[in-house]
């Protein structure tokens, strides 16, 4: 995408779908680096930000959220109708996030329970990654993402390079922080071994397991993750709810709790 001095500016466009909106605030936070982002790109759409709209096509879409009703799986058809780079951000967009734990139980309960008149609800039986509806171009991970990795990847497609974005656990940025092992040392479980970096390490840090918040790493070994957590006198419920966290629907960590609960 990258363009000579005469070409316009590439269209961003920021989409929200089912979410908390933590993902687009990690955008907002980038303060300083957000003027620079906004004098490379035009922000077209990004109702967080701003109220002006602009038609697309766009070059660039950043979504957050997981498809969760009838009407995010129209839209995201539409995104990516009019998008030429689709971009997942966040475990929501990438996975189906934490409200993907509906899907391993009754969405009908759950409204029965919570709503007043769960009749007047349109919602779907599962929440899913987008890319299992529509192709997607790019994934960023995290709950929320990092700030730098987003400005990373937007700088590297505007360059025309490929993003330099780590897909190493977070166990490598608890060596380069000098973090002692939170599990070695105090035996306290962390998903450390089989999450992607990206958070700096931040819970180890402080004396607490990782929470699987960036997902599965590349390749993770979850069958030697589980056998930590065995050694650590886990009960097979407790080995469960560690990989049905932020990320439960990551295939990754769906098929390490299917194996627990065989």
């Amino acid at each position: 995408m990258k363009s000579g001095s005469h070409d316009p500016k590439p269209k961003l466009a920021v989409w929200k779908f089912s979410s908390c909106d933590g993902c687009q605030l990690s955008i907002l936070d980038c303060e300083d680096q957000l003027l620079a982002l906004a004098d490379a790109v035009q922000i077209a759409y990004f109702p967080e930000a701003t109220r002006a709209q602009l038609p697309g096509p766009y070059d660039i879409s950043l979504v957050e959220g997981s498809i969760t009703t009838p009407e995010d799986l129209k839209r995201i058809q539409h995104v990516r109708k009019h998008s030429k780079m689709l971009v997942a951000i966040g475990a929501c967009a990438t996975s189906g996030g934490i409200q993907a734990l509906r899907n391993f139980s009754s969405v009908k309960e759950f409204a029965h329970y919570v709503y007043p008149h769960p009749e007047y609800l349109q919602t779907l039986e599962t929440s899913t990654a987008l890319s299992e509806h529509v192709t997607v171009d790019y994934e960023l991970r995290g709950c929320p993402i990092s700030k730098s990795q987003l400005l990373e990847f937007i700088a590297a497609v505007l360059c025309g390079r490929k993003p330099a974005i780590a897909t190493s656990s977070v166990c490598e940025e608890c060596k380069r922080r000098e973090t002692t092992c939170v599990m070695v040392s105090k035996g306290i479980p962390c998903m450390g071994p089989v999450t992607q970096s990206g958070c700096g390490a931040i819970c180890p840090a402080f004396g607490r397991g990782c929470y699987g918040c960036f997902g599965p790493k590349e390749h993770p070994n979850t069958q030697a993750m589980d056998s930590a957590l065995i050694r650590l006198s886990l009960s097979p419920a407790d080995r469960v709810r560690h990989f049905q966290g932020i990320n439960a629907n990551a295939p990754e960590f769906l098929k390490a709790t299917q194996e627990v609960n065989r």
